[in-house]
């Protein structure tokens, strides 16, 4: 790539030459994710069918990466990529060392070393990991998939992870929620780089929607506890029973046969929340199930789910999941 190229430009302005971006697939590749970047940046065209981004799939050598699809990936590139690159993309991987242990294998670190300081970075779903692994999210903000925030924020406990988003922009580096959440975000980069109408056409191409309101939120699978467990479980379980109830903390602790202050304690240990904080998520989760899958009102939603009235549920809905009932109702509502 020329020296004298000009650099990303945002806002809608052209750029003088497609932006290079290289995607580096990691053994073993999740290959939707994996996918994505062409799909999407390839899409991506001025009106007179300009192309406005060169994707590429690169390795850590040419050698075949295996995906968890059953198919292995050939890449064209080597890591001689990553120095070329104006966006490099890293999808999800199960690789051990980022995703277990916390670290790089030492040719992995050496390929990320040579990425450009003006590159942007990005990731999709599990390839946080490696950024992770690589400290380049340290002090930042960031998610990944909710399923494994968890296993995250105990090997990378600098980084600010939050997993309700679908993608996060810190810098110059942008990091996506699981699996179709990478689509969002490259939307979003088109969106920036070159402005909403080439993002547009971009989504219509590949027949998604240009935006999705709200966050990964609204996809985590509400978790049930073991009402037999010891500890607060019991409680926790008793009161997703009766969410339409006023349920204080003086009632929760109560039922729990401990001390306000023991029950407050003791919820934290277990849930890694305030009993608060739960009770709330705990309530816009059923309401979003209710929302999802009856025709009740919303006022009605919102007294079942113990959120009190419309406006309420409204003002916590757009706090919480971005998007007001009605919207969700019509984004999520089956059949």
């Amino acid at each position: 790539m020329a020296d004298d190229r000009d650099e990303p430009r945002t806002g809608g302005e052209p750029m003088s030459a497609p932006h290079r971006v290289a995607v580096l697939a990691l053994e073993p590749v999740i290959g939707f994710d994996m996918a994505i970047p062409s799909m999407v940046l390839g899409a991506a065209a001025a009106e007179d069918g300009t192309p406005q981004y060169d994707v590429d799939i690169c390795g850590l050598d040419t050698a075949g990466v295996p995906s968890t699809a059953g198919y292995t990936v050939v890449p064209a590139y080597g890591p001689e990529l990553l120095a070329t690159a104006d966006t490099v993309i890293v999808p999800g991987t199960r690789a051990e060392g980022p995703r277990t242990q916390g670290t790089l294998a030492p040719e992995l670190a050496a390929a990320l070393a040579t990425i450009r300081p003006d590159a942007r970075i990005m990731s999709i779903c599990t390839g946080a990991f490696v950024l992770g692994a690589a400290g380049l999210l340290d002090g930042r903000r960031a998610t990944t998939h909710w399923a494994f925030a968890a296993a995250f924020r105990a090997l990378y406990p600098r980084v600010r992870l939050d997993e309700n988003l679908l993608f996060v922009e810190d810098g110059n580096i942008c990091t996506s929620a699981g699996l179709a959440a990478g689509i969002d975000v490259c939307l979003h980069i088109i969106r920036a780089d070159h402005g909403s109408e080439i993002a547009n056409r971009a989504a219509r191409y590949c027949v998604v929607p240009p935006w999705r309101e709200g966050g990964q939120s609204q996809f985590i699978e509400r978790q049930v506890p073991d009402p037999g467990s010891d500890g607060t479980a019991p409680t926790r379980a008793w009161a997703l029973r009766h969410l339409d109830r006023e349920l204080d903390l003086n009632t929760l602790a109560a039922h729990a046969r401990m001390s306000v202050r023991t029950f407050t304690r003791r919820f934290k240990a277990e849930t890694g929340q305030a009993p608060g904080t739960w009770l709330l998520r705990q309530r816009l989760r059923h309401a979003q199930h209710l929302l999802e899958t009856t025709d009740l009102p919303v006022d009605a939603v919102a007294r079942a789910a113990g959120m009190g009235t419309a406006g309420s549920l409204r003002h916590h809905m757009r706090g919480e999941l971005g998007i007001p009932p009605l919207a969700y109702r019509k984004t999520f509502r089956a059949g």
